[in-house]
């Protein structure tokens, strides 16, 4: 008997521990249904508004001590409501908002895109030592508590543009000390520091190499019609040396020409090589660099040949295991289907980047790049007429296999469910810029 007892509170306190995991945001679309299963004694209930924009039903007749009980949310209009979960009708434990929204429509991408970012400040990629006058030894960027990763965003409280500037201040300042505003790990700190004049070459330095700069090639994957908002990568821009998310001032992209591939292969990923232009052929303005991708907006008028009109997307419990397929670049400039299958879905309630496992069908796309590579991050994968997500990784030791994140994820990063209701290494390319200080 008192075995059966532990069994019983050992399900309840995992019950328990699963209410509180639940989002406290939950979005759904205008004519929805989405089933949430709670076991008893725990109950759910819809605090209504006048217009009560959703329904429950709850299917079960009766209840006992082991019962799973399935609640219906029946979604009827716009607008937001609270759903409440309660300990035997009475107490309540947990609150979830309910976000209804009409069904988001994009335009799909698979267009191959330059990106180019300028940092905000200057990152630190590397400390060294600096050989004095006298012939001493120095690192005064260490004994200032610096490291690598972190930002220089002023000196002397004057904002820093670039290397070359930073250079420029340095050696006007001399050998008297500075003051530095440093960010590391999004949180900003001053440090003071006294450059050293080098015997090399006269000039004044602090023992820093720093990036100012940084360009690639990847995919896009979608723009939205409305607010002329587009997202890209699926996956943020790091440093290729310190693999820190790269923090920007602004950035763009640009059409892009794919002109080689490099085919992956188990324990080594392949690549798509292309090439832009800087001063040609400018797609949109990037403002935000995430873990899950960029975003901005597009000044040039978006095109896809395959779709006339945008289309809708599905939210993750909409998606379902099995055929999709992908729009991506991997010759020139045109755009082509690839099929692929959603062999995997993970049950996410908060926003994480590994969704689903995806894996390549398609014999054209084996065939010529081995299946997923870099470059093709971004790729938008559609399924029964719906933007399901965008690749964002392979799987380096199977890359016919990669990882996909959910669309609903990037739509909360670019904030348009918001507008609606209310760290891979990118590719790198030769252009990238650092300066010895």
């Amino acid at each position: 008997m008192s075995y059966v007892f532990l069994v019983v509170v050992f399900v309840y306190i995992i019950q328990i521990v699963n209410i509180f995991q639940l989002p406290s945001n939950i979005n759904l679309f205008k004519g929805d249904k989405k089933n949430i299963d709670i076991l008893f004694p725990f109950t759910l209930d819809v605090l209504q508004t006048k217009d009560k924009i959703l329904q429950i039903e709850n299917n079960n007749d009766q209840l006992n001590l082991m019962a799973r009980n399935s609640y219906k949310l029946n979604t009827e209009k716009e607008g937001k409501t609270n759903i409440k979960i309660k300990l035997l009708g009475l107490v309540p434990v947990k609150t979830m908002e309910v976000n209804i929204v009409n069904r988001i429509k994009l335009y799909p991408g698979g267009h191959s895109i330059g990106v180019k970012i300028n940092t905000d400040g200057v990152l630190i990629v590397a400390i060294s030592k600096i050989e004095g006058k006298d012939g001493k030894t120095y690192i005064p960027s260490k004994e200032a508590g610096i490291e690598v990763g972190d930002s220089i965003l002023e000196i002397n409280d004057i904002k820093i543009k670039d290397s070359y500037h930073v250079i420029e201040l340095l050696n006007n300042i001399g050998n008297n000390e500075v003051k530095l505003k440093i960010r590391r790990d999004g949180k900003e700190f001053t440090t003071n520091i006294k450059p050293i004049k080098s015997k090399e070459d006269d000039s004044y330095r602090i023992g820093l190499w720093v990036r100012d700069k940084t360009a690639g090639i990847g995919t896009l994957t979608f723009y939205h019609p409305e607010t002329k908002k587009f997202a890209a990568l699926g996956h943020g821009i790091s440093d290729i040396d310190t693999g820190k998310l790269m923090s920007i001032s602004d950035g763009e992209i640009l059409e892009a020409t794919i002109s080689s591939i490099e085919q992956g292969k188990k324990g080594h990923p392949g690549e798509l090589r292309g090439m832009f232009f800087e001063s040609q052929n400018l797609l949109g303005k990037i403002d935000k660099n995430t873990t899950f991708g960029i975003y901005g907006k597009m000044t040039k008028e978006f095109k896809n040949p395959f779709f006339e009109e945008p289309i809708p997307i599905a939210l993750q419990h909409e998606i379902k295991e099995g055929k999709a397929y992908i729009l991506s670049t991997i010759d020139g400039k045109e755009i082509k289907k690839f099929d692929v299958e959603i062999v995997k879905l993970e049950s996410q309630l908060n926003i994480e980047s590994k969704s689903m496992v995806i894996k390549v069908t398609d014999k054209e796309l084996l065939s010529k790049t081995g299946g997923i590579v870099q470059g093709m991050s971004g790729s938008p994968i559609i399924q029964d007429g719906k933007i399901v997500g965008a690749i964002t990784h392979v799987f380096v030791n199977e890359p016919t296999k990669g990882y996909g994140l959910y669309i609903e994820w990037m739509l909360e990063q670019a904030e348009l469910i918001n507008n609606e209701i209310g760290k891979e290494k990118m590719r790198k390319s030769p252009c990238f810029f650092f300066f010895m200080l």
